[in-house]
C-alpha cells in the first residue's frame, strides 16, 4: 500500500510565486506520507497571454522549473510528477508542453509531451482555445517502472482520446496520473464521468490533479482533483481552491479486480495506430 497525492493549485502568471505554493503544497501532501505527489497542468506558470509560456520555455533538462522539481523530489525523497512545463520545441515559435517524472533521488526517469492539443470553442461561454498556435504536440506514449506499479502519463484533453489509455494498457498500465487545467464548463459537464470511466475501463487507478479556481488571465479552471480506484470509486477529491488530495492505492487491490472481473482479457477488437 502506498499514499499517492494530487496537488490543486489557481496558478497565477508570476512563475516565483507558483513555485513557492507548488513547495508549500508538496510539503503538505509529504506530511500526509504521500511517496508518490502529481501536480497540476501549467503548475509553473498560467500567462496572461498563450505566448507567455514560449517566452518561459526551458532548454530540456535546464531551468528554473526542472530544478525546482528535481530538488523536491530529492529533498523529501518521493516520487513527483511535475504537472506541465513549457519545454523548447522543433517550432521556435512554439513549446512542447512536457510532464516530467522524476524519482525520489531527484533523477528525471519519464517524459510525456502531451499530444492532444486543445483547440475548441465553448458556445455558452464564448471561450476558444487554440493550444496549436503555440504547442506543438508529442506523438510517444508513455508507460514506466515505479515503485507504484506501471506508471502511465497522460494531460489534460488527452482524458477525451480513450485509445491512447488502451495504447498504454497494451504496455502494462496500472496507475494513470493526469495533470489537468479543464475549464469550468467543460469540467462540470464531463471531468468527474471521464475521469471514471478511464479508470473502470482499463481497470487500473488514476491520479488526477487539477487546476481550481479563478486565473489572472480571466480563465476558470473546475478544481475537483480527485484519486479513483479501479472499480470506479472516488477515493477521494477536492472541489476548489489550493489543497491536496491523499489516498491509498494497493497493487494487490487492483490485481484482484482485473483477476475477478476480466474484462480487459475480452477485448476482441484492437485499436490501430496510424502512425
Amino acid at each position: 500500500m502506498s499514499v499517492v497525492a494530487c496537488i490543486q493549485m489557481a496558478s497565477s502568471p508570476n512563475i516565483g510565486a507558483n513555485l513557492l505554493e507548488a513547495e508549500r503544497l508538496i510539503e503538505e501532501a509529504v506530511s500526509q506520507h504521500a511517496r508518490l505527489v502529481v501536480l497540476p497542468e501549467n503548475f509553473a506558470l498560467m500567462g496572461r497571454s498563450e505566448h507567455d509560456k514560449v517566452e518561459a520555455s526551458e532548454q530540456p533538462g535546464s531551468g528554473a522549473i526542472q530544478t525546482f522539481l528535481s530538488e523536491q523530489s530529492a529533498r523529501h525523497g518521493i516520487w513527483l510528477v511535475g504537472g506541465t512545463i513549457p519545454l523548447k520545441a522543433n517550432d521556435p515559435g512554439k513549446v512542447r508542453a512536457t510532464c516530467l517524472v522524476f524519482n525520489e533521488l531527484g533523477e528525471q526517469v519519464a517524459r510525456y509531451d502531451k499530444i492532444h492539443l486543445f483547440d475548441v470553442a465553448l458556445v455558452d461561454s464564448g471561450e476558444q482555445y487554440t493550444e496549436s498556435d503555440t504547442i506543438e504536440p508529442g506523438s510517444e506514449v508513455v508507460v514506466i517502472d515505479s515503485p507504484f506499479g506501471r506508471l502511465g502519463v497522460a494531460v489534460c484533453y488527452d482524458l477525451r482520446f480513450p485509445e491512447l489509455f488502451r495504447q498504454q494498457l497494451d504496455l502494462g498500465l496500472e496507475v494513470l496520473v493526469l495533470p489537468s487545467a479543464f475549464t469550468a464548463i467543460t469540467g462540470r459537464a464531463h471531468w468527474e464521468v471521464l475521469v471514471r470511466a478511464r479508470a473502470i475501463e482499463n481497470l487500473c487507478y488514476v491520479i488526477a490533479p487539477d487546476q481550481g479556481g479563478y486565473h489572472l488571465n480571466g480563465r476558470e479552471t473546475y478544481g475537483h482533483s480527485m484519486i479513483v480506484d479501479p472499480w470506479g470509486t472516488v477515493l477521494n477529491s477536492l472541489s476548489r481552491g489550493p489543497g491536496v488530495v491523499c489516498a491509498d492505492i494497493e497493487l494487490g487491490r487492483l490485481q484482484s479486480a482485473r483477476r475477478n472481473f476480466p474484462s480487459i482479457a475480452h477485448r476482441r477488437l484492437q485499436c490501430r495506430n496510424n502512425d
